[in-house]
């Protein structure tokens, strides 16, 4: 039986090869410094810990330390993909490092896993990365309206990031996702450049929670659920 070959498309080779070098970007390990923006994510804590029940952390989710949104990472992103895991073994992080960043990020696991993960692909030293983390923080404003909530409360995703937009002059639409697991409102992302302002990343929009309604837990416990 004669062999048949066929022809590759040549519109679709063409394609794949102009595909290839986004491909690869988004897939190598990566080298510490060499990104394009951050993203910011804010995780909903009450949601963090509702979710993960008697797996939560302590730390974050006992009821005598209740926080609302916290800093779940700054995150080197490329304009498609992003590295992670740059420098294996990480550098050691110092205690008062670590400790300093806990009153933001409330588990001495995340802060660690966050450095490993990815800090080490923003730069090799500890201490400038979450010196970095805590500016990025304290650049964004959380809406009032999510600085404490006592009972639980239904939201749109486009309820929250207006509200975010509104609190912070320059912010806009593709610069912002939230993000749910289908039920609750899990994070809000934003991203920053280099300099730590605000970025257009249409990868991270992309990518926003396509939930009409989700539900905000509480900081504390409530009587009603919606």
């Amino acid at each position: 039986m004669a062999c048949v070959i066929r022809a590759f498309p040549a519109w679709l080779l063409l394609a794949a090869l102009a595909s290839w070098p986004q491909l690869a970007l988004a897939q190598q390990k990566g080298e510490p410094g060499r990104f394009d923006h951050y993203v910011l994510a804010l995780s909903w804590s009450p949601s963090y810990c509702e979710a993960m029940g008697e797996r939560a952390e302590p730390a974050q989710c006992a009821t005598a330390r209740p926080f609302a949104f916290v800093v779940h990472g700054l995150w080197p992103q490329y304009a498609r993909g992003w590295p992670e895991s740059c420098l294996s073994p990480a550098p050691y992080v110092p205690e008062p490092v670590l400790r300093s960043m806990l009153d933001v990020m409330p588990s001495r696991r995340l802060v660690l896993h966050e450095w490993r993960t990815h800090g080490t692909c923003a730069t090799p030293d500890p201490a400038a990365y979450f010196d970095k983390v805590r500016r990025a923080y304290e650049g964004v404003t959380i809406p009032d309206a999510f600085r404490r909530l006592d009972a639980y409360r239904m939201v749109s995703p486009g309820e929250v990031e207006a509200a975010f937009r509104a609190a912070n002059p320059g912010l806009g639409a593709d610069m912002i996702a939230v993000d749910c697991d289908g039920r609750r409102l899990k994070e809000v992302r934003i991203c920053l450049d280099r300099s730590l302002g605000f970025a257009s990343c249409p990868e991270v929009d992309r990518r926003a929670c396509r939930a009409e309604r989700v539900v905000m837990p509480p900081v504390r416990g409530a009587t009603a659920r919606p």
